[in-house]
């Protein structure tokens, strides 16, 4: 068989009905095995052939392009957990909540998929609430009834709003989820434009903002958590699921288990936090995870904004600091004391050397050999 002869399938809606696309490159022998295909049709809006969803249309499908072509039926495999290194959910919480009257939660269905895919817990409180914040805008209408120009007027109401882009693009995605996941409705909403990311320089601390912090910082275990996010680069999550043997003072390094992306990576481990550190763990005996909180729990994600948000009050800094702030800075200084950027780039757990690249728009290396226009 002729590996680059390849189907992919598609879940297609076509006048409220299922259907399978098949998209593929330009082939004879694949374009009349097709139209021999029972009931098959073009879709000028979605450029494909397409077919009604039946088990035993898909089953024709394998069988009539077995050794001609590969079949990719990889998005019909709706139930494939998307992160499986995630605990099990519990959404006990949202379901068992108290809502005003005449507000709708979300479908039970929604909930049984987001515990079946595993997802993470931030997400997972976004979408709900994002979703639910939609089906009662038509809390009239059954959501399966809600049409593209409906949901058009919703994303159009959230911008006059003053919403953000970021939050108009996770209702979509919210949903999306509905729709494509949970109904297996893909596609439903093909032509829904999503808001273009603004393209913001990433907001820093100076080193001696971050010396002066961690001065200010006069409690061991506070102090250890900005060390760590800086010296380090790690993001909030990734700090409070460190455990105790991920930090490795042999090889300097710290394991980063499960990090963003589901992948797993080291970084820098600080020789200058390791006495800080190690006083810590003797007044502090953490029995699983490095830092934890009441009742040997993980610690908060809540906790740790609030530990260096106080501390940059105390150390005089009149703005806004948050933990992913002293990840910026870190991989900004490294990159001014002249470490290379594809270093940074791992160290950082990016998969590509373009998303580092921005912090060459901040730092001042790139300007000092810049002459002073009024000298």
């Amino acid at each position: 068989m002729d590996l680059q002869k390849s189907i992919t399938l598609k879940h297609l809606l076509i006048g409220q009905n299922k259907c399978i696309g098949l998209q593929f490159n330009s082939n004879k022998i694949i374009q009349a095995l097709i139209e021999k295909l029972p009931n098959i049709k073009w879709s000028d809006s979605f450029k494909m052939y397409y077919i009604p969803n039946t088990k035993s249309n898909l089953d024709l499908i394998f069988k009539t392009f077995y050794g001609v072509a590969w079949v990719n039926g990889n998005f019909f495999l709706k139930d494939k957990i998307i992160n499986p290194n995630n605990p099990d959910l519990n959404l006990e919480r949202y379901r068992n909540r108290k809502l005003k009257e005449g507000y709708k939660r979300c479908p039970e269905s929604y909930f049984l998929k987001l515990e079946l895919k595993r997802y993470a817990a931030n997400t997972v409180k976004n979408y709900v609430s994002s979703f639910e914040s939609f089906i009662n805008h038509y809390n009239d209408k059954d959501p399966i009834t809600i049409n593209e120009l409906e949901i058009r007027a919703y994303l159009q109401k959230l911008i006059h709003q003053g919403k953000s882009n970021s939050y108009i693009n996770l209702t979509i995605n919210s949903i999306k989820f509905y729709y494509e996941t949970v109904l297996g409705m893909p596609n439903r909403f093909y032509e829904i434009e999503r808001p273009r990311k603004k393209k913001q320089l990433p907001k820093l601390l100076s080193k001696e903002e971050i010396i002066k912090m961690l001065q200010h910082t006069t409690n061991i275990k506070h102090r250890c958590i900005i060390s760590l996010l800086y010296s380090s680069g790690l993001r909030r999550g990734e700090l409070l699921n460190l455990k105790i043997n991920d930090i490795d003072s042999k090889r300097m390094v710290i394991k980063v288990n499960c990090a963003k992306g589901n992948k797993d990576r080291v970084t820098v481990l600080s020789s200058s936090i390791l006495s800080d550190l190690r006083n810590y763990y003797k007044d502090y005996k953490p029995k699983e995870f490095l830092f934890e909180g009441q009742n040997r729990q993980k610690y908060s994600g809540t906790s740790i904004l609030k530990i260096v948000s106080k501390s940059a009050e105390k150390a005089g800094i009149n703005k806004k600091v948050t933990p992913h702030m002293l990840r910026h800075s870190f991989a900004t200084h490294l990159l001014e004391n002249g470490t290379d950027i594809r270093h940074i780039q791992l160290l950082l757990g990016h998969s590509s050397t373009k998303t580092p690249e921005i912090y060459t728009h901040v730092t001042n290396k790139s300007f000092k050999d810049i002459k002073d226009l009024l000298s």
